[in-house]
């Protein structure tokens, strides 16, 4: 059961990619008009923010401000909860999968790969990105983007709202991006230095759901 949980987790990973012009204001970012589903679980909406060190950011949507527990006796209390709900649930697979989703859901943004994020993200996140992909298309920019490594991915918080379990993930990488307008000139970001990008993302998923898919439901910046 757990090795299922895992592979579903992963392919929902291995559709989409991450990162486009954009792509890092955007993350890192809540609107807080997360609902949870009976079928899927979703992680916290990102909002956009300001690009830092030149470079582009996702567009972040919050979720429900103070209701995950991030303390470790809080926080371990509160996935033994979930295990408790969802037998299927296993902590370090579902760590990996969510390693393979940022991976995907990064790099599909940044080539504004829609039928790759449709349905790795709730519905809220999803408009939030389309709007910034639009935005990209409308400018005619054009974006270079490589996902160079994933330097770690932890835990922070989790909480189980009724039957819906959401977990969130604090995740450092390493990118290359670089922005360019319609005539080639590079307008932010640099295709020579690595930049890193620290977030936190928050999936979810309803535990008495026959689907085992998490959805992302929030991105936020860590401060």
């Amino acid at each position: 059961m757990n090795n299922y949980q895992f592979q579903d987790v992963v392919v929902l990973a291995l559709l989409a990619g991450f990162i486009a012009f954009r792509l890092y204001s955007v993350l890192g970012r809540r609107t807080g008009n997360e609902r949870s589903r009976d079928d899927q679980l979703r992680m916290p909406d990102a909002r956009p923010k300001p690009a830092k060190d030149n470079v582009v950011p996702l567009p972040e949507r919050p979720g429900p401000a103070g209701t995950a527990s991030s303390g470790s006796n809080v926080l371990s209390r509160a996935l033994l909860d979930i295990k408790l709900h969802d037998r299927v649930f296993d902590t370090e697979h579902f760590l990996s999968g969510s390693r393979a989703a940022y991976e995907m859901i990064v790099t599909a943004f940044a080539r504004g790969e829609r039928d790759v994020l449709r349905p790795l993200l709730s519905n809220d996140v999803y408009e939030t990105f389309d709007q910034a992909i639009k935005g990209r298309e409308a400018k005619k920019e054009r974006v270079e983007f490589t996902f160079l490594s994933l330097k770690s991915a932890r835990i922070t918080a989790a909480e189980l709202k009724g039957s819906v379990a959401e977990i969130t993930v604090a995740f450092n990488s390493q990118v290359m991006l670089a922005g360019y307008d319609p005539s080639g000139a590079l307008i932010e970001g640099d295709a020579k230095t690595p930049h890193d990008i620290v977030e936190l993302w928050t999936f979810a998923r309803d535990s008495r759901s026959s689907n085992p898919n998490w959805t992302l439901v929030s991105t936020a910046a860590q401060s």
